[in-house]
């Protein structure tokens, strides 16, 4: 009996591929869980045209995650700290504080994505990756700069 799977099946498939399995499997397991569909002749159909439409989404964010990282790529990022005489901080930037300062830019840039090893505690100019989605990367610079008090 052909199949369409809804989600990732371990040791049957993943997600939308078309199985052949065996009835009981199918129709006790499968489709009573939820977990997949009978692959008829307009469940198929609907299945190419939910392909093509992920498709293009996919595509449409990649074109969107490119622009961001033309954008982001050289930036240079000043953050303010108060610090001591030998330029040590009172503060550490962490990937949160980096993610925050690039949002007040215009750029959503979440924690996860900024690849930062261990926090910053010190003043001084530090490379930073952004790891987008798809992928992509790019490089930025943090400036971290002593407050005038």
């Amino acid at each position: 009996m052909k199949v369409i799977l809804l989600r990732d099946v371990p040791n049957t498939g993943k997600k939308h591929d078309v199985k052949d399995v065996s009835p009981g499997f199918a129709r006790n397991f499968l489709i009573s869980k939820g977990l997949a569909i009978v692959a008829d002749e307009s469940s198929l159909k609907n299945l190419e045209a939910k392909k093509k439409a992920d498709s293009e989404k996919a595509e449409q964010e990649l074109k969107e995650t490119e622009k961001v990282v033309s954008k982001l790529d050289g930036t240079e990022v000043e953050i303010l700290v108060k610090a001591g005489k030998e330029g040590q901080l009172f503060e550490s930037i962490n990937k949160q504080k980096v993610s925050e300062h690039l949002k007040e830019i215009g750029f959503n840039v979440s924690k996860d994505q900024v690849d930062l090893k261990t926090p910053i505690k010190e003043t001084g100019e530090f490379p930073i990756k952004l790891k987008l989605e798809h992928g992509l990367e790019a490089g930025i610079t943090i400036i971290i700069s002593k407050k005038e008090e």
